[in-house]
């Protein structure tokens, strides 16, 4: 095992720089001693890992995999780190978390704050991703868990906690249109309207209501930013459509009102909290999980009440 990870700590610097002599310079160590290990690995599996290239090296198709399987190797010798500091009583680990932009702000930040002052030795990385992104970083073990909308159809998914959230109209507070709690999409015709674009999960919906009603909404902007299209909306652009996720806290805050679009094909979107199937969280993670998991269901709006069907917590 030690010569095999001196070996793999000298080829994933060496995949990663492209060169014997940068990666040397960059671990301390001598070029020599890193071709040796590189050379003794090729004979031994009989396929060269690197094309020795002029300007470089580059990964073969074995290679790819060893640098593959490399990353895979480091992160889980991460793991079982962490896991014996746990034993010893040390509450310490990394935690790689992928979210949507909508929870770059609000509930996973807060979270994330109480979580610190309590466990100082857990650092975390939130990634902030499309949708189908977050799903793949949490299906393929990039991340350790994520957030993401439309769980139901994917098997290589378990959802630890979800919340259904609902697809309206925002507009600046004081705005004659905002003392609706709900509406029919329809009630927008005529005025300038800000629209959200691919690849924000909320562009679908609104395809489908515009399919199904046969109106053409009165684009004014597009964005593919959620923050933009708040920005816009309250600088009186138009009125937005966003979901109720993406506008809770500035509705909580008085600068933005919610009004729900009510049309009877439209379906609450599901955002849920996952992890992969087939991995099991590490023990900082699981801290880590554990904390958003309680704090789920504060990204409901309006916020639920124990009767409230719209928020489940799944164990």
């Amino acid at each position: 095992m030690p010569a095999f990870s001196r070996f793999l700590r000298y080829f994933l610097a060496v995949g990663r720089l492209g060169s014997i002599r940068k990666a040397a310079d960059d671990l301390n160590v001598s070029a020599s001693a890193i071709d040796r290990q590189i050379l003794n690995v090729e004979a031994e599996i009989g396929m060269p890992l690197f094309e020795r290239l002029p300007t470089g090296l580059r990964l073969t198709a074995a290679g790819e995999i060893m640098m593959a399987a490399g990353g895979r190797w480091q992160k889980s010798l991460a793991e079982v780190r962490s896991q014996i500091e746990d034993l010893r009583g040390l509450k310490r680990g990394h935690v790689e978390i992928a979210v949507i932009d909508a929870l770059a702000k609000g509930v996973i930040p807060a979270a994330i704050h109480s979580l610190q002052s309590r466990y100082p030795g857990i650092t975390i990385e939130v990634k902030v991703a499309s949708n189908d992104q977050v799903r793949r970083m949490i299906a393929s073990g990039e991340v350790d868990f994520g957030v993401f909308f439309g769980p139901e159809s994917y098997r290589d998914i378990t959802v630890r906690a979800f919340v259904e959230v609902h697809l309206g109209f925002i507009t600046p507070a004081g705005h004659p249109f905002g003392k609706q709690t709900e509406a029919r999409f329809s009630a927008c015709v005529g005025s300038p309207v800000v629209v959200p674009s691919s690849p924000l999960a909320v562009h679908q919906q609104i395809a489908v209501l515009e399919g199904t009603t046969r109106l053409m909404l009165e684009r004014k902007a597009t964005s593919n930013n959620i923050q933009m299209i708040t920005s816009l909306v309250m600088e009186g652009v138009g009125i937005g459509i966003l979901t109720s996720l993406d506008v809770v806290t500035e509705v909580r805050a008085g600068l933005l009102s919610f009004t729900r679009i009510s049309d009877p094909v439209l379906r609450p979107m599901t955002l849920a909290l996952c992890t992969a199937s087939a991995r099991p969280p590490s023990y900082a993670a699981d801290i880590v999980l554990g904390e958003i998991q309680s704090a789920f269901s504060q990204l409901a709006w309006p916020s639920p009440d124990a009767s409230s069907p719209d928020t489940r917590i799944s164990g």
